[in-house]
């Protein structure tokens, strides 16, 4: 009896149709499509048997995680529980990916396949049961996966860009940040705690500033405040970024729907005093409102003697007691530190408030630099 290296007909490949879904979806679709050229069912379907005989060299993990991503590309859909627990892969397949006449030889399509719609992701987004199991075939544990959502969730949304398989862009970040966790590159984002100089990242100050039209110098006066809070409470974290940016969006949204936007430039009145919706924006930011308060009388003096005029005082008080909250912490913070050491005088670079006169205190931005 004649032998021969090659017993079975050989599976046909189309090298661009590799590069366009990839090679293992390319091999599937060739047996799937070899298959339907037999069939006259609806769906077409292929049990364990079938399947196996057809592609000995995979798992039926690999048989569910490759179908499953062929429907994501919007190539086939699915007709079938998961393979893991029916043991048959039933299908159909999207309209324009077989000719209308089939032939009966192994002849995989060559066109890339048609598109999904795209949709943007929804707000309360969650990976499934199947995705949650092809993320544990990397040994990720579930509640690193977890983890990953709410920023995963937060970033697109953001963003506003639709995409067509969630599920698939959702299980590459994971799998990039547990090897990067693995290897220790991930500690920087892990549990760490709060520190004086903590700045948000290129990334957030783009979503907060371009995407979500806020402005940067708003943006900038609430990055004091943020990190004084948090290092009072002593926590960690590791997601600073999407804190951060919940915590401004919260005070943007006040500031923008209740404070007073004048048009016209005046001079401070003599008797003024900040609207309630000031002290509202304050407390939003976790700032004292006696210490707010007690900021009044200085604030509406100096501006009085300057004979500035500004269109809206509420925005420039504001500013003020933002600065002067965080400014106020941090010679705290200084102080405490140097008679920690026994040092008896200022360290450089910290000014005491009787060597600076009112106007550098209210112009100065140099925390923010």
């Amino acid at each position: 009896m004649e032998s021969s290296l090659i017993p079975e007909q050989p599976l046909l490949i189309s090298p661009s149709l590799a590069a366009t879904i990839g090679l293992e979806e390319s091999i599937m679709l060739a047996v799937l499509s070899e298959a339907a050229a037999y069939q006259t069912s609806s769906p077409l379907a292929l049990n364990r048997a079938q399947v196996q005989k057809r592609l000995p060299f995979w798992s039926d993990a690999d048989i569910q995680r490759i179908s499953k991503n062929l429907q994501e590309k919007g190539i086939i859909s699915i007709a079938s529980a998961p393979y893991l627990q029916s043991q048959n892969l039933a299908w159909h397949f999207s309209a324009g990916v077989m000719a209308a006449t089939e032939p009966k030889v192994a002849t995989p399509p060559v066109a890339p396949p048609p598109s999904r719609q795209s949709n943007q992701i929804a707000p309360q987004w969650q990976p499934d049961t199947e995705l949650m199991a092809q993320l544990g075939q990397y040994n990720i544990p579930d509640y690193f996966i977890r983890q990953q959502v709410p920023e995963f969730v937060s970033y697109w949304r953001e963003r506003g860009e639709p995409h067509h398989a969630w599920g698939n862009k959702f299980l590459k970040q994971v799998v990039r940040r547990w090897r990067e966790h693995e290897t220790g590159l991930f500690q920087r984002d892990q549990d760490t705690p709060m520190t004086s100089d903590w700045r948000p990242s290129r990334d957030a100050l783009e979503l907060l500033v371009r995407h979500s039209g806020i402005n940067l110098t708003f943006v900038e006066d609430a990055i004091p405040e943020f990190v004084l809070y948090w290092q009072e409470r002593g926590e960690v974290g590791r997601t600073w970024n999407t804190k951060f940016s919940q915590h401004v969006k919260r005070q943007w949204a006040r500031f923008t729907s209740a404070i007073e936007h004048d048009t016209e430039p005046k001079r401070i009145p003599e008797n003024w005093q900040p609207s309630a919706d000031v002290f509202d924006v304050l407390a939003l930011a976790n700032i004292d409102l006696e210490f707010a308060h007690s900021q009044v009388p200085e604030f509406v003096l100096f501006w009085r003697e300057s004979n500035r005029v500004y269109p809206s005082w509420n925005t420039k008080f504001l500013q003020h007691v933002k600065y002067h909250w965080a400014r106020q912490h941090a010679l705290t913070n200084t102080a405490e530190q140097g008679n920690q050491h026994g040092q008896q005088q200022s360290p450089a670079g910290a000014s005491a408030t009787r060597d600076r006169s009112l106007i550098q205190d209210l112009t100065d931005r140099s925390w923010a630099s």
